[in-house]
């Protein structure tokens, strides 16, 4: 049997002009010479495979887990009450991506569509416009976060009596859309669309406790990063990949992970979609896409040198993304807004209207209003008019209640009524109360708000969730067109193909396909 190092090098030599160095001719190779050089070639591949397989270090327990998890999730049912809760999340995503498509930011992600379209595969929303699955995701994450409407993991506050408060990532504006893309891609159903979604939520949830303990990440910005874990999972599940691409997409997913906190700077909230959303989206389709084009990738991403946790000084094994998974679901540890408005500022206007549902108050009357928070909050006097607990608080007051459009008016935030009102907000952390008017003649006006609705100790309800969804998508893509959208993603477990959504989402479209 000819070896197929003497082989290769009979080959090569043949290569040169059918000569050899002492140009004595060489005869050209038969085709039976080839088959036979080519398998011993191949053989020679697979015994190198083994051979590196069997120098390489063991996996880790965790990423075998995690991997295993994820592959598994796409066939999966989950339990009905995480199904039902995954359908609202998705119900509110969706809400904030048509919502989001009437706000600069929108309007900048729309533009970038038009532009650089890519292929007819994936749709973005309220437009006739198709374009890649990867630009896609990019496009509707950043619509989905082109406001502050959209959902946030939440974790229980042992300092402020177990309420529950969001702490550093917007789990649907990144995980919805690479989904939707990655099933649009590859016409998945809407059953394992929801399994892709929780399963988003999952790994993105366990790495945010992975992650945010450390001093490191205090000025990395936690919502790209778990984005694009948790956008890259939700897309792999919608791609059905195996365990061992799950491993390959997670080295993709840390190789993207990055992100810096200075988006907290951004006045226009262009980058802030992206960060928030856009990015992840993009990261994790791309990650799923090139896993399931045949990409290979190191195998283990917590193991070995230079791996994820020794690049960004985390100690430990990694153990937390493997806990529970399968009993313990982040969708069900997520907060919906029920005010379109920055999480922190929530509870402040619940109490609010609470306060003046019991008691109206003229607002000329009011001399200072003292907010339960910490001064330097990520809502304190901020630039933006849906994140500034000021302004929010004030603008309540004079309109008597805070809606979509009021809280992304800029022109607001010029209002000499609001800022009055809100030169009068006072923020004390040991306040004893969410909330207290003081008013000219001395009275005091307190709320208190214990467990926010929204939050996963009460969570809205699916009229709740819907009414909130429904008054978001109606303006932009009509009352029939949102109420048959609605409808649609509120059965999505009985849909055959998501791409069949696809007239629900855009304007002037054709009558909607059945399920």
């Amino acid at each position: 049997m000819t070896r197929v190092g003497d082989a290769a090098v009979a080959f090569g030599a043949a290569g040169q002009g059918g000569r050899v160095a002492d140009r004595r001719p060489v005869a050209l190779p038969t085709r039976r010479t080839l088959l036979r050089l080519a398998g011993g070639l191949a053989a020679a591949g697979l015994a190198a495979r083994a051979a590196r397989a069997e120098d390489a270090e063991p996996l880790s327990p965790v990423t075998l887990a995690l991997s295993s998890y994820m592959s598994e999730a796409r066939d999966r049912p989950l339990p009905a009450e995480v199904q039902e809760r995954a359908k609202h999340h998705i119900l509110d995503t969706f809400a904030a991506i048509v919502s989001g498509s009437t706000l600069p930011p929108g309007r900048a992600a729309l533009g970038f569509a038009r532009s650089y379209g890519g292929a007819p595969v994936a749709t973005i929303a309220t437009t006739a416009l198709r374009c890649g699955a990867i630009e896609a995701a990019l496009v509707n994450g950043t619509l989905a976060h082109s406001d502050e409407t959209d959902d946030s993991l939440a974790r229980i506050d042992p300092d402020d009596n177990g309420r529950w408060r969001s702490v550093g990532w917007h789990p649907g504006c990144g995980v919805v859309p690479a989904a939707f893309a990655a099933a649009e891609q590859f016409a998945t159903s809407g059953a394992r669309f929801i399994r892709a979604v929780a399963l988003g939520y999952d790994v993105g949830g366990r790495m945010l406790d992975l992650l945010r303990p450390e001093p490191a990440f205090r000025n990395r910005s936690t919502h790209q990063m778990c984005g694009t874990f948790g956008a890259g999972a939700a897309a792999a599940g919608a791609a059905g990949l195996d365990p061992r691409q799950m491993r390959y997409l997670l080295e993709y997913c840390a190789q993207q992970a990055a992100g810096m906190r200075d988006w907290y700077r951004d006045q226009d909230h262009i980058m802030k979609g992206f960060v928030f959303g856009g990015a992840p989206a993009r990261n994790g389709v791309t990650a799923a896409l090139l896993v399931k084009g045949g990409w290979t990738a190191v195998e283990d991403f917590l193991a070995g040198d230079g791996n994820f946790l020794l690049a960004n000084g985390i100690a430990g094994k990694g153990e937390i993304l493997a806990e529970e998974l399968g009993k313990r679901f982040e969708i069900t540890r997520t907060s919906i807004k029920k005010w379109t408005a920055g999480f922190p500022a929530q509870p402040f206007l619940e109490a609010l209207e609470t306060l003046l549902k019991r008691r109206p108050v003229d607002p000329k009357r009011v001399r200072e209003i003292v907010l339960r928070l910490k001064p330097g909050s990520v809502v304190d006097d901020r630039g933006m008019p849906s994140i500034s607990v000021q302004h929010l608080v004030a603008l309540m007051l004079v309109d008597g209640t805070v809606t979509f459009a009021s809280a992304h008016d800029d022109a607001r935030m010029k209002d000499p009524r609001v800022n009055a009102l809100a030169a009068r907000v006072r923020l004390d952390p040991a306040h004893p109360v969410t909330i207290t008017l003081t008013l000219d003649d001395g009275t005091q006006l307190s709320e208190q708000i214990g467990f926010m609705p929204g939050t996963p100790a009460n969570p809205m309800t699916r009229e709740q969730v819907v009414a909130k969804s429904h008054a978001l998508i109606a303006p932009v893509l009509g009352e029939a067109r949102s109420r048959a959208l609605v409808a649609a993603l509120l059965d999505l477990e009985n849909r055959r193909d998501m791409r069949t959504l696809r007239p629900l989402l855009q304007r002037g479209s054709a009558a909607p396909a059945p399920g």
